[in-house]
């Protein structure tokens, strides 16, 4: 396994096809993290299993994991962790709420700190989980709910047995790619660049959400249906 060490190499920005994860050091305050908090679900050992959730731009992930977090009792038994962002807010975005949005440099500080599980350049942005909000998650005695892409994914399989964690992965796919570009097209908050970056992205990510890659894959053809299905997914995945 390649870990990448960003604070001994210094910063060098990443794409979307090169996920980093820090190295040694942060191995040893993840193993901190994990051996001196109390993991309330499976004491025996130790233990986390998070709900990892992937998809492409586009295809609903936010709402269908907002509906299961407000509307189908997920709140009781996970935790949303809130990424950290540079892009800028879109309308109705709260700071904290739906990500922390941070500057650029504040960010490859924190990276550089050994502040993050994994982070990416996505779009032209870069996106992370701090191992802040994997805690704030834990200290309420429930799981952690990450939402993260394709090389986040690949990130943390990388280093989930090193780390005590044995995630389950739930892969939220588009009826068909043509359907996904009409959703991009159809937000009105794409530019003809970064349209083309999305659904460029959106075909490898396509290519990657199989059986294969995830415990289980809803398809968004209708919000309700993939709602009910995102549901009963993550019941049979945890014996809910």
């Amino acid at each position: 396994m390649v870990l990448y060490a960003t604070f001994c190499r210094g910063f060098s920005r990443p794409n979307s096809s090169h996920r980093r994860i820090a190295g040694n050091p942060l191995r040893m305050v993840l193993a901190d993290f994990f051996s001196t908090s109390i993991v309330t679900r499976n004491d025996e050992n130790q233990v986390l299993d998070p709900l990892i959730v992937c998809g492409p731009s586009g295809v609903g992930k936010g709402t269908i994991i907002a509906k299961f977090m407000e509307e189908m009792g997920g709140r009781d038994q996970f935790g949303f962790t809130v990424s950290h962002t540079t892009r800028q807010p879109r309308e109705g975005e709260v700071n904290g709420v739906h990500y922390h949005f941070v500057d650029i440099e504040d960010m490859k500080q924190q990276i550089q700190q050994g502040a993050f599980l994994e982070f990416a350049e996505v779009h032209g942005n870069f996106y992370g989980t701090s191992l802040q909000s994997l805690r704030d998650v834990q200290d309420q005695g429930k799981r952690c709910l990450l939402d993260i892409d394709v090389e986040g994914v690949r990130s943390v399989k990388n280093i989930a047995s090193e780390m005590l964690l044995e995630p389950k992965y739930l892969f939220i796919a588009p009826p068909s790619f043509d359907a996904l570009k009409e959703r991009l097209v159809g937000r009105g908050t794409e530019t003809p660049e970064s349209l083309s970056r999305r659904t460029a992205n959106a075909k490898a990510e396509l290519e990657y959400g199989t059986p294969q890659n995830f415990d289980s894959i809803v398809v968004n053809n209708d919000l309700d249906v993939a709602c009910q299905d995102f549901a009963e997914a993550v019941r049979k995945m945890y014996d809910l």
